[in-house]
Parts: structure tokens; C-alpha cells; sequence
């Protein structure tokens, strides 16, 4: 659960009313607006006076219970509307195979599919093809939870809306701190061995110099070490997987020179308080920063297989105690959460963090659910959908419900300081809190925000402890304004980014990589800055300004 904790943009945006203005934006594309059919059953309030069914399809994790109406949220659900759904389950280890055969087949198509979590692409191509609705106006006129959510944080409406004023899915939100406190601002967080620091009389560094002082001091005394903690194995000064999202080290050059760093190392980009957008692994700070990277390698200070090793292994080595520095979402994955505490930011040139792009909106998925044209009653489906964003349902379909027939539960029902119901995270015990959530939850469509934690739903502890070290450690040192928002491009300049991306990327990844290890020359430096143009650099960075000033001013 720890490391599946998914991942908030703080963007002034339009109003909820205003989404349709959008189509002055058109992206070209020939998707049609579906006019709204009203629902055959009348009067939509639940329970129904008359059981009605829908068709349903969704994922389940494999190895926990394949009949979702065998689960405790979804037989509450059918007693409280009185809409039975006929599923149509798939295991989420065969999804990405089995959905694209079901949604290329018109005739055994669903009236929705729950756990769609389709990307940007699909969605523009399931609504080119016709095979789903747009849904804007059923949220108006008969969603009025998501409604809510919408005029409450209407950034989140922007971000479902293309360029044509169509809303195509119905989204997951899970708001887990906001801005620069959001739990997602930082994800490839630097952890220190504080045992060791003690042991050694050594204070947490505060600059690159003192850092790399500690990691020495580490490695000098490193037979120590290992006696005083009965360590099996060599002692690794500092280890992360190189190229490997939050378990990558870039975090530590934030410092150098303008301060961006290069957290982003799917996309490489940051934003600038005037909102332009560089690649970051173009500056001079990153040039300072992997030049200093490779010195600490040839000091022996990083674990040699960082270059190399999976998942497993890495957990593997620091499970057995063997690490000083390391990287990852949370500690507690790699090792305990009492010996170890977050590296702040480094200073070198600048003291400096910069925010993960798309982290001020917090945890959000454009395209977790959609509704098919096979639909014959989009208004009922819609209406049962919008079930699922009540402020006391949504936790439960993310996380896992209560008053389950077994020894363990994600919840217990409370009250909260107004005596009103109140979902409060129950004692776990021994049991896995991701074997809990797989037997529990439904995921699909929900919302999770702040201001529901300690009135509708207690907050998880594991996310508070995160919370709170952004917010006091990192935080305080976030000095830029701006990360790139999570934009829903149209699919000419989606399809454009993806070509680029694989050769700009793979280039920049590799190259980092091989200088950490080897080191580099200015002439080095020269050829690559010219490589990276003829992999159409300025290209890719016009597509993300375009978008990014489309965005800001429809915001």
C-alpha cells in the first residue's frame, strides 16, 4: 500500500459553466457531442422504486474475489439503489490485453466500464470511433456528487476537458495534501542512515560538501559499521537505481546551478516562474550535477550496482541493513521507518526542490471510467456512477470498506467530532494492508479530498507520516512557482510527443547513466547538446509550450 500510494496542481482554472467555451480551442479531431437522453426509469432518486440493471465491466486483482457482486461495497451499493449490475470481470494482470478486444467489439460491449484507466489516446479514439459518450452534460444535469467535486476544485474539470469542451471519462481523484505539500511533490525522496550518523558523531549534511564528507566517512568506516550493527554483507554508502523513478538520485542536484535538477525523468522538463518550459537535462546545473554524480562514483561512494539492479534486489540489500544513503516513496519499502529520516535539500549553488510536474493536482486519472454508446440508459448509469463521489462511499471504493465476514478490515465506522458517521482505518495486525485493500476495494470512479479527512474518513497512516515530511523537510525549500499541469492534449500532439520522446529520452537516460559512471568532457557535452536537437529537441518543447499556454489561458 506504501508503495502504491498513488500520486496534486495547484492551476487557477475555468468555472464548471465555462467548459463548453473550450470549442473556440478545437483540436481538429471530428468527435461529436452526444445529446443527452433522459432516462427511462423517471424520477432518479435511490433506491429505485423499481430494481433496474445495468452492464458493468471492470478488473479485479488476481487471486482475490472475481465476482464483484460478491463484495461487501457493491452489495450495499445494489441494496441502497436498487440498480443490480450484471459484471463482467477481468483479471487486472490480463487487462491491458482483454479490454482492447472488448471495446473493439460494438456488440458485446457493457453499458460502462468501471476500471477503464484508459490513457488520453484511447479516449480520443474510443470517442472518434463512437464507441463512447461524452459526458458533460449527464454530470450536469445528473451527477450532482461530481458536480460538487467539480465546483469545489475546478482545475479538476479543466483536466477531464479536451480541446473541444468534451468531458470523454469520469475520473479517479485522490487528494493527499495540496501544491507543494502534495503527498506526489516529491517522489524519489532521499533517506539517511541516522543510526549511523549517531554511531559515527556525524551531524545530517545541509550541503553537497558535507554530503559527500558523510558518505566518505561511511566508507572509511565501514568495518565498524558493520560489527557494531552485525551486518551480513558490505557496507554500500549510498544506492538508488539509476533511471528508476522514485528509487532514482537526481534529487540530490537540485542545487547546482539554476537549481531545476532532474527529477522528471520520464518527460525531463520543468517550468519557470514565467511560465516557459526547458528541459532540464540541458542546464547547467544538470551538467554540474552529474559531473558531480560521477566524482562520488569514483570515490567508490555509490553501490556499483546502481547502474543495473531491479527492484528486488535493490529492497533485498537494504532489508539486510547494508545501506547509508538510499532513495525511494518511502522507507519503510527498503528498510524501517526508526532508524532512518529524509535527506533535506542539498545546497550547492542554490538550495533548492522542484516539485514533480503534475503534482499540485495531487493523485488523478483522466480516463478511469468511461460510458459506451451501447448504453441504453446513459442518465441511469450516470446517475448510479455518481454514487460512487460521495464523500463517505469514494474511501471505501479506494481503500476498502467495514463490517466484513473475515478477521480484517481496511475501516471501522466511527463518528467524527460532530457525532456524524465517519470512516476511522482500523488496526491491522499482522494482515498486509495491500491484501486488505485487494479483497476490499472496488476502485473505479471516486473522489478523495482534504477536507474530507477527519469528517467523512480518517487519513492513512502511512500517507500522514509522507505528509508531513514534505511538508516540514521539503516544503520550505521549493522555491519555484510552477510544475507542468496535467494537460489533456489532443492526439495529433500527443502522437508526436510519443515519437519524440522515445528517441530524446532514451538518449538522455542512457547518456546520464553512462557519465555517472565514466564521466564526460565539455566536447562530450557539446555533441550531446547537439544530438538531443537532432532528435528534434525544440520540437518536443514547443508541443509542451503550446499546450501549457493553452492551458493557462483557459484557466
Amino acid at each position: 500500500m506504501k508503495r502504491n500510494i498513488l500520486k496534486k496542481a495547484t492551476a487557477l482554472v475555468l468555472a464548471s459553466g465555462m467548459a463548453l467555451s473550450m470549442t473556440a480551442c478545437g483540436s481538429g479531431s471530428s468527435t461529436a457531442a452526444t445529446s443527452v437522453k433522459e432516462s427511462s426509469v423517471g424520477d432518479l432518486k435511490f433506491p429505485l422504486k423499481e430494481k433496474a440493471t445495468l452492464t458493468g465491466l471492470t478488473s479485479y486483482p488476481s487471486g482475490s474475489e472475481s465476482e464483484p457482486n460478491n463484495r461487501t461495497i457493491f452489495k450495499r451499493l445494489e441494496k441502497d439503489t436498487n440498480v443490480h449490475v450484471d459484471w463482467t470481470a477481468i483479471p487486472s494482470d490480463q487487462w491491458g490485453d482483454k479490454i482492447t478486444l472488448q471495446m473493439s467489439n460494438m456488440d458485446q460491449l457493457q453499458d460502462f466500464v468501471f476500471s477503464a484507466g484508459f490513457g488520453d489516446t484511447d479516449l480520443l479514439r474510443y470517442a472518434e470511433q463512437g464507441v463512447i459518450i461524452n459526458l458533460e452534460d449527464y454530470i450536469d444535469k445528473y451527477m450532482p456528487n461530481l458536480s460538487k467535486v467539480f465546483k469545489d476544485h475546478p482545475e479538476y474539470r479543466t483536466m477531464s476537458t479536451d480541446k473541444d469542451g468534451h468531458i470523454w471519462a469520469l475520473p479517479w481523484i485522490e487528494q493527499l495534501g495540496e501544491g507543494k505539500t502534495a503527498i506526489q511533490a516529491v517522489g524519489n525522496m532521499a533517506f539517511i542512515n541516522k543510526k549511523w550518523l549517531d554511531f559515527l558523531g556525524l551531524e545530517i549534511p545541509k550541503t553537497t560538501d558535507e554530503f559527500e564528507n558523510v558518505l566518505k566517512q561511511f566508507k572509511e568506516h565501514s568495518s565498524e559499521i558493520q560489527k557494531e550493527f552485525g551486518i551480513d554483507g558490505s557496507v554500500i554508502p549510498m544506492s538508488c537505481i539509476v533511471g528508476g523513478g522514485n528509487e532514482d538520485c537526481m534529487l540530490l542536484i537540485n542545487g547546482f546551478g539554476e537549481g531545476y535538477g532532474d527529477n522528471d525523468n520520464g518527460k525531463h522538463i520543468a517550468v519557470t516562474d514565467d511560465n516557459k518550459v526547458v528541459c532540464t537535462a540541458t542546464t547547467e546545473g544538470y551538467k554540474k550535477g552529474v559531473k558531480w554524480l560521477h566524482q562520488l562514483n569514483e570515490e567508490g561512494l555509490i553501490d556499483p550496482e546502481a547502474f543495473t539492479q531491479d527492484w528486488s534486489t535493490y529492497v533485498a540489500k537494504g532489508k539486510s541493513g547494508r545501506y547509508g544513503v538510499c532513495f525511494t516513496w518511502d522507507v519503510a519499502n527498503i528498510d524501517n521507518l526508526k532508524d532512518w529520516v529524509p535527506l533535506p535539500a542539498l545546497t550547492a549553488d542554490v538550495r533548492n526542490i522542484t516539485p514533480m510536474n503534475g503534482s499540485y493536482t495531487s493523485g488523478f486519472d483522466r480516463g478511469r471510467c468511461v460510458v459506451t454508446s451501447k448504453a441504453k440508459d446513459p442518465a441511469l448509469v450516470c446517475a448510479w456512477l455518481d454514487q460512487m463521489y460521495a464523500p463517505i462511499q469514494s474511501p471505501q471504493n479506494n481503500w476498502g470498506t467495514y463490517g466484513e465476514n473475515d478477521d480484517f478490515d481496511i475501516f471501522e465506522m466511527s463518528k467524527n467530532d460532530k457525532g456524524e458517521p465517519m470512516l476511522k482505518h482500523a488496526p491491522l495486525g499482522d494482515a498486509s494492508p495491500v491484501e486488505v485493500r485487494e479483497a476490499e476495494c472496488v476502485g473505479g470512479p471516486l473522489a478523495v479530498l482534504n477536507d474530507y479527512y477527519n469528517v467523512y474518513v480518517t487519513c492513512p497512516d502511512d500517507a500522514q507520516y509522507r505528509l508531513d515530511w514534505i511538508k516540514d523537510i521539503y516544503t520550505p525549500d521549493m522555491k519555484m512557482k510552477n510544475v507542468y499541469p496535467n494537460v489533456f492534449m489532443d492526439t495529433e500532439d500527443i502522437a508526436e510527443l510519443s515519437d519524440l520522446q522515445a528517441d530524446l529520452v532514451t538518449a538522455i537516460n542512457t547518456t546520464k547513466a553512462d557519465w555517472m559512471m565514466n564521466g564526460f568532457t565539455d566536447a562530450d557535452w557539446d555533441k550531446y547538446l547537439k544530438d538531443l536537437e537532432g532528435y528534434k529537441l525544440s520540437e518536443y518543447l514547443d508541443i509542451y509550450q503550446r499546450n501549457l499556454d493553452a492551458f493557462n489561458k483557459n484557466s
